[in-house]
């Protein structure tokens, strides 16, 4: 009897290291494919990519920013695919409220972002619509107003904004606003609950969590933060086309994958997910053009890349439909 436990003991310890150690390589995974394909890329541009990093950062801000709030939805095991137009349409405010003040442009693209992300959150909290059912109608319904509001010409904002277009303020942006959220996320209530949620929003529920204002105002905020990233956005060109933002929402989705996100959020996401994922994108995707890919074969080759990580990455012990 006591020889079947001591064995039962042993497989018990034996799985968890099992699972400790896939959980390690799991965790290093997209760091060591980011310093795999940042070399690989270097080596086959003759290090082009290298000679050329301020450019190939200069396309990673707006990204970055933006996923933090998508991170905080698809922890709690939520989707939103409006990202792209809601940076569109804020970038269109941003651009009329510069000719005023710029402070002033800055508040409207955040307010307008977090009024989008509001609608989002009445009809998926409150009407109880999937998320990703919700998103991409809202999706839909401002990509189509934003071409209504650039038909004759691009919206233009105030000569000031090319004197924003620096990349010092643009590091500082972001690595304040990450600071920010790394700071919620990690040692406050907030990440644990958003966490929670993720991993079972009954039994969130039933701990004490009020999970219905949480998700509410989760993607206010992933609207707002989107809202500021469209002041980054603005002050490259100074102007919104019909194309502002298009896109974005795919891009921010494959970048936190190739993070090592669980698509399922939950107790396994990592805020790191983020800055690596976000870096493994731009790398790739600039590597890729610098090889002289067409469109297409880019966009083949990063959908393998994406089903390569989502297979890898999915926790199909607790994965679910999305909220």
């Amino acid at each position: 009897m006591g020889s079947q436990v001591s064995v039962k003991t042993n497989d018990k310890e034996q799985q968890l290291k099992k699972a400790s150690k896939m959980s390690l390589i799991r965790s290093l995974l997209p760091i060591v494919g980011l310093v795999v394909i940042f070399l690989l890329f270097n080596v086959l541009t003759d290090f082009r990519m290298m000679g050329n990093l301020s450019l190939v950062f200069s396309q990673i801000y707006v990204t970055m920013i933006a996923a933090m709030g998508v991170f905080f939805i698809m922890t709690m095991g939520g989707l939103d695919f409006s990202q792209g137009s809601i940076l569109g349409i804020s970038s269109i405010v941003v651009c009329m409220l510069s000719q005023k003040s710029i402070p002033l442009a800055i508040i409207g693209g955040i307010v307008s972002g977090a009024a989008i992300g509001a609608l989002n959150g009445y009809f998926y909290v409150f009407r109880k619509i999937k998320s990703f059912i919700v998103t991409i109608c809202t999706m839909f319904l401002f990509r189509g107003l934003i071409k209504y509001l650039t038909t004759n010409a691009p919206v233009a904002g105030s000569a000031k904004l090319i004197n924003y277009d620096s990349t010092e303020l643009k590091i500082a942006c972001t690595v304040v606003i990450l600071l920010i959220g790394f700071v919620a996320f990690r040692y406050t209530k907030f990440g644990t609950y958003l966490k929670a949620i993720g991993a079972g929003e009954k039994a969130a529920m039933f701990s004490g969590i009020r999970t219905d204002k949480m998700k509410f105002l989760i993607y206010v905020l992933a609207g707002a933060i989107t809202g500021f990233a469209a002041f980054i956005n603005v002050i490259k060109v100074g102007s919104v086309t019909s194309s502002g933002g298009n896109q974005l929402e795919t891009q921010i989705l494959i970048a936190l994958v190739l993070g090592g996100m669980p698509i399922s959020g939950g107790a396994k996401v990592r805020f790191e997910n983020i800055i690596v994922g976000s870096l493994l994108y731009v790398v790739l995707n600039s590597g890729l053009t610098m090889m002289g890919f067409s469109t297409q074969m880019m966009q083949l080759i990063q959908g393998i890349v994406f089903l390569i990580f989502v297979a890898v990455f999915a926790d199909r012990e607790s994965i679910q439909v999305i909220k």
